[in-house]
């Protein structure tokens, strides 16, 4: 698909945000078991004053339609359960999506497992697609981060992290617990959790100033 560059910011796996979901290993979480997941290409629409959250497009690329952003978000109903990719409520096809380098590595290890009955869940999914997004609407999706929503979200990332970063990545790696980084995880991982809900919140409510050409 081919984008107007004067209107449209481009975003693929090389931006900053979209390249930590492929090299954080604790993203195959989200990615593997709650279905969550991130589209090859997005858009930023660089003619709007909206906060970025409401500027953000993801293109289908069977029916060329630019969906909102949040068309797939917690708000909906619709952020998870999208292992197969983004279904697109217009014509039913699925936007691909990015691969998270361990979901790549752990799928390639139990292919001999899942692989034959991959067309068969595929189905399956697709049938239930239509009606999670049949009565959707979108243009009244509130902004997650506004007001005290940032710690709420803040928070549960900072518990997820902690709670992978201290039980679940040192069981995989056959380390022994460590009550003393345990403790003291809790007030790091929150202090970190703050500040990336934070984070989000300036990032996500930041408007753009648009300029208008100069007439002569």
């Amino acid at each position: 698909m081919h984008f107007d560059p004067d209107k449209y910011k481009v975003y693929t796996w090389k931006h900053w945000m979209l390249l930590h979901w492929i090299i954080n290993p604790g993203l195959a979480f989200n990615e593997l078991v709650l279905g969550q997941r991130v589209p090859r290409v997005s858009l930023l629409d660089k003619t709007s004053e909206k906060p970025l959250i409401e500027r953000t497009l993801i293109p289908c690329p069977h029916c060329e339609k630019l969906h909102d952003g949040r068309t797939w978000s917690t708000q909906n109903g619709t952020a998870f359960r999208n292992w197969f990719g983004l279904y697109c409520p217009a014509c039913g096809g699925i936007i691909p999506c990015l691969t998270n380098g361990l979901s790549f590595i752990l799928l390639a290890l139990t292919a001999p497992l899942w692989y034959a009955f991959r067309d068969r869940l595929k189905a399956r999914w697709l049938e239930k697609q239509p009606a999670r997004y049949r009565d959707l609407d979108v243009a009244s999706t509130p902004n997650p981060y506004e007001d005290l929503g940032w710690i709420r979200i803040g928070l549960g990332w900072g518990l997820f992290m902690y709670v992978f970063m201290t039980f679940i990545l040192p069981f995989f790696y056959g380390e022994d617990l460590s009550w003393k980084q345990a403790v003291i995880g809790v007030p790091v991982w929150a202090i970190g959790g703050l500040s990336f809900g934070y984070a989000m919140k300036r990032l996500f409510g930041k408007k753009e100033k648009v300029r208008s050409p100069n007439t002569e």
